[in-house]
């Protein structure tokens, strides 16, 4: 296993997330503890030493796996880490009673780290907001002992992720990124690690394999990766890259079966970053995907001026390419969701004037119209 040094430890490069852990007949609260456990410990025996769970995970039940299951071993032979909820606003005013919780159900006197969990545009104005004094709390926390590392993970905008920073940026010692080479220029994932690693901040990387869509290729793809790296698999290119980036310092991947697993430490046994012709080549393969699946906007913003509803058209359909691309999930309904009713998709009344002044000639309405039905906004 490779190891990364972090201050005074020695981190694995590769940890284990646990928000995908096995379950019972495809019930995400229900966690197949017994396979857990052997995922838990192949990983513990083969030089993984660093566990990711948070809140929410698995309504709410990863924590209580993580205690059951890590409690086995000495608490100083690995490093836990868990996070604020504070992806649901409602949970601002009860950072004490949930940390309190969180330290019973992990059945641990400390965290090793700790973070303010998904900063993104719907709940930065309150993790700001001196009134729940969550930042307040959690240094407290940390000077105490109970926190012995401090970060955030990150959703959001650069322009969000930045506001985060002015604030906390001081005491911030790592930040969670989503970062892969599909949103290495799909969701600017490289101007947000450029930004963390211009403040000193050391990169944790989330969905590394974007949910297992990068564990596979299509045929062209698999074809020129092969030519480059005869040895290598598809899914070790994903790590291969991240191996490649300055600042990575800890790659979270959320093994769910024993296959994955083995084959992910396997590919951690050593460093082989890519050169800078693999690179480049391996970004362009991926935004040849993302275009495929996406309408072909360069943001120019002539629709906007000729909106009558004023809806922020460029960005709406960058949230639609990325839901349309990756095939659902949770990234485009909560952006969505943060903005403002009157900016949401639903509120286009299809007059077409954003049409006929669209360079790349989209249907703007057609999009509006299958966006709002896809997220229901």
């Amino acid at each position: 296993m490779i190891y990364r040094k972090f201050r005074e430890k020695k981190l694995s490069g590769l940890g284990l997330g646990m928000m995908r852990l096995p379950v019972v007949d495809g019930d995400d609260a229900s966690i197949d503890m017994a396979r857990t456990a052997e995922i838990i410990d192949y990983a513990y025996q083969n030089g993984i030493n660093y566990f990711d769970t948070a809140w929410g995970y698995h309504n709410g039940n990863s924590e209580l796996a993580a205690g059951q299951c890590l409690s086995a071993y000495p608490r100083e032979s690995y490093y836990l880490a868990s996070k604020f909820p504070g992806y649901d606003n409602s949970n601002m005013p009860k950072v004490k009673e949930i940390f309190e919780e969180q330290l019973k159900k992990c059945r641990t006197p400390y965290f090793d780290f700790y973070l303010f969990h998904n900063v993104y545009e719907g709940n930065i104005d309150d993790y700001l907001n001196p009134k729940f004094g969550i930042f307040e709390y959690l240094m407290e926390q940390k000077k105490n002992g109970r926190i012995r590392h401090l970060g955030f993970s990150a959703h959001g905008s650069i322009e969000v992720i930045r506001r985060f920073l002015d604030a906390y940026g001081e005491q911030m010692e790592f930040g969670q990124l989503q970062l892969n080479y599909m949103d290495w220029h799909f969701q600017k994932a490289k101007e947000k690690a450029e930004l963390l690693q211009k403040s000193g901040v050391p990169i944790w990387v989330m969905e590394p394999l974007r949910g297992g869509k990068l564990a596979k290729a299509d045929e062209h793809m698999t074809k020129e990766l092969s030519a480059m790296r005869p040895e290598e698999t598809v899914p070790a290119w994903a790590f291969r890259f991240l191996q490649t980036i300055p600042g990575v310092t800890m790659v979270l991947s959320g093994m769910s079966d024993m296959e994955q697993l083995k084959e992910n430490i396997a590919i951690w046994q050593e460093d082989k970053p890519l050169s800078k012709e693999e690179f480049d080549r391996l970004t362009e393969l991926a935004d040849e995907e993302t275009r495929k699946g996406g309408l072909p906007c360069t943001s120019c913003h002539y629709c906007t001026s000729h909106c009558p509803q004023k809806l922020p058209i460029p960005e709406l359909i960058a949230l639609y390419n990325e839901h349309k691309i990756t095939g659902g999930g949770f990234l485009a309904p909560m952006a969505v969701g943060s903005m403002p009713e009157k900016e949401r998709p639903a509120n286009c009344v299809g007059c077409h004037s954003c049409e006929q002044v669209c360079p790349q000639q989209i249907k703007i309405s057609d999009m509006m119209r299958d966006f709002s039905s896809m997220i229901g906004m």
